[in-house]
């Protein structure tokens, strides 16, 4: 009988295998067991968790701390109960400044089940929103060394967050995801790309580490074809689905407030094709 570390040691590897086959792929970002279900019966391979949706979930801003480990780790048990796909968890800063505390959320994720997270260079501080370079390549370093002493492969995609906290800096950012990669990370990513000079100067600077590009944070308007012709590997959406769902529901309501009528029902999921997905 297969067991839970079988099971994990499985998945790791899988999601180990999606970055290195040829081509393209898209791993989409669930905010709840439902969507993690709805996304595995659309056929996507693998999952990762978005710290945005979590926090807009729970009632929370994103980007500020609000979002406890605890809470992050606990909405990943149920994504995980919900799927049978790999996850991977968006673990912010690993929430904490030190390279101790990145070390200790890589070993509790993994105990929750997750074979692949990502820690970030983003302190959390408005006024000094990114960590110094030395102290972010030691936390990056930090969270691989644990991450490797796993007994299974847990796939570490380390983040430089300059272009989304207003550091329009392309080349410091790029000086910060090689020395990720040379620390030992197995993908890379900079939110907020949003040409494709930019996207090709990141994927030629890393090679051959994989690169992670978002969408709906800068970059928009590609195609996933296109996408794999600047050597993109993988595209996550982040908050981009969650952010469409919610879309959907305030329009709705917004509709019934304002104008007291009711088109929400011609666009919704027919409840019995929801509910059939769920018994599965």
């Amino acid at each position: 009988m297969e067991t839970a570390d079988d099971l994990q040691k499985a998945k790791g590897e899988a999601l180990k295998k999606l970055h290195e086959r040829e081509g393209i792929f898209v791993i989409p970002n669930p905010w709840d067991a439902g969507s993690a279900r709805i996304l595995e019966s659309l056929g996507f391979e693998a999952l990762a968790t978005t710290s945005a949706g979590l926090a807009f979930s729970i009632a929370k801003p994103d980007g500020v701390g609000a979002v406890t480990r605890e809470e992050t780790l606990e909405n990943a048990r149920a994504i995980l109960s919900a799927t049978k796909l790999p996850v991977a968890a968006d673990l912010e800063n690993g929430f904490g400044d030190d390279p101790e505390t990145c070390a200790e959320t890589i070993l509790l994720a993994s105990k929750a089940g997750l074979v692949g997270g990502s820690i970030e260079d983003n302190s959390g501080n408005s006024y000094d929103p990114i960590y110094p370079f030395e102290l972010s390549v030691e936390r990056v370093r930090a969270a691989v060394k644990a991450a490797r002493s796993l007994p299974f492969h847990f796939t570490l995609t380390a983040r430089a967050e300059n272009l989304i906290y207003g550091r329009i800096d392309l080349k410091d950012t790029i000086r910060r995801l090689e020395a990720f990669a040379d620390a030992g990370a197995d993908v890379l990513f900079a939110p907020g790309l949003k040409t494709k000079e930019e996207i090709e100067a990141v994927v030629k600077a890393v090679a051959p580490k994989p690169v992670n590009v978002v969408i709906g944070l800068g970059v928009n308007g590609f195609t996933l074809d296109e996408l794999q012709e600047m050597g993109v590997k993988r595209i996550s959406l982040g908050s981009s689905l969650a952010r469409a769902a919610y879309g959907a529901f305030y329009n709705a309501g917004e509709e019934i407030s304002q104008k007291g009528t009711f088109s929400l029902t011609n666009n919704g999921i027919p409840y019995a094709k929801l509910n059939t997905l769920f018994k599965s």
